[in-house]
């Protein structure tokens, strides 16, 4: 039996949202997971780049071997029916850039799972799906949209379980991808943020956080423009993003802007906006860019509002961004 999962992209944080927002974006992973036929002849795990400004040396790097999170995935979901994966042939197309803040490990888990659920028959509903993929990526902000597509608010519970509320992003509002041409590893970024924060710096987001949904749910940009300011892990990854606060006040000249916040813990930066000159920002980050010996892609799109899924055709594995 083979079984392959699409998985979308995602974007964290969206400024005052630390750990609890996320989106899913239109760019994508294939997971597939086959039983193999010979017996005895292992597990294998093979990675197929997709993408043209993924690191071919980086992904080089990664474990195909049992230390995969690919296969920690499977092992996990194999063990809640008391089995052990073995002999499974597993191929990763990515897509997804990889350490640029754009949950391309929590794509794989995602995927990783939901195949291996598939192959079981599926013993894990969507919430158990949610609580191994969070124990593994350690926060839900990536792992939930990847699951259920969307805007989403999401909090890890006492006992485990992981609980959501979608929200519903405007049609009208783009979101326009920085994506650098240098990697930012996770704990890299997590590594320089404080154990403690200031009270005041917490309630300073936990106002923006409500602003955040405010906006969102009545679709005003000015207050959006308010609500997309952090102090909690933006001020302390500076040093690790050349241009990011040049970028941030040439944009806030164009009064389509609503705001420019890290994705995820970065390198990549999204831009919010809505109207029609998305040539004027990709011209105004580039300018920046070039200043600092940067390069990258940009791209402006809409979010994906569908999460992970079964492919039963060839005509789903569409892995190209839906440009704006």
């Amino acid at each position: 039996m083979k079984v392959s999962v699409k998985v979308p992209a995602t974007s964290a944080n969206l400024g005052p949202g630390f750990d609890c927002l996320g989106l899913a974006l239109p760019i994508y992973n294939i997971i597939t997971i086959e039983e193999k036929v010979l017996p005895g002849s292992g597990n294998e795990i093979n990675i197929i780049v997709n993408n043209k400004n993924i690191d071919e040396a980086s992904v080089n790097q990664l474990p195909m071997d049992e230390n995969s999170i690919a296969y920690k995935s499977v092992e996990m979901l194999y063990s809640l029916t008391g089995q052990v994966p073995t002999d499974l042939k597993m191929t990763i197309e990515t897509n997804i850039p990889i350490a640029r803040g754009m949950g391309s490990s929590a794509s794989v888990i995602v995927g990783s799972l939901m195949a291996a659920n598939a192959l079981l028959s599926n013993p894990a509903d969507e919430a158990a799906i949610l609580s191994i993929a969070t124990e593994i990526e350690k926060h839900p902000d990536n792992i939930v949209p990847a699951v259920v597509g969307g805007l989403v608010a999401s909090s890890i519970e006492d006992d485990g379980s992981v609980f959501y509320h979608k929200l519903e992003w405007p049609d009208d509002w783009h979101i326009t991808l920085c994506i650098p041409d240098f990697e930012l590893q996770t704990e890299i970024a997590r590594s320089v943020l404080p154990k403690d924060v200031p009270m005041h710096d917490a309630t300073f987001n936990a106002m923006r956080m409500g602003m955040f949904i405010e906006a969102v749910k009545n679709k005003d940009t000015e207050l959006m423009k308010y609500a997309l300011h952090d102090k909690l892990h933006q001020p302390y990854r500076m040093k690790f993003l050349p241009a990011f606060e040049e970028i941030q006040q040439s944009l806030k000249e164009l009064d389509n802007v609503m705001g420019c916040v890290l994705s995820g813990a970065g390198p990549t930066i999204l831009v919010i906006s809505h109207g029609n000159n998305i040539d004027e920002i990709k011209q105004r980050v580039r300018g920046c860019w070039d200043a600092v010996n940067i390069n990258g892609e940009i791209i402006t799109t809409k979010i994906e509002h569908e999460g992970a899924k079964l492919l039963d055709s060839h005509s789903e594995r569409i892995n190209s961004p839906q440009i704006v």
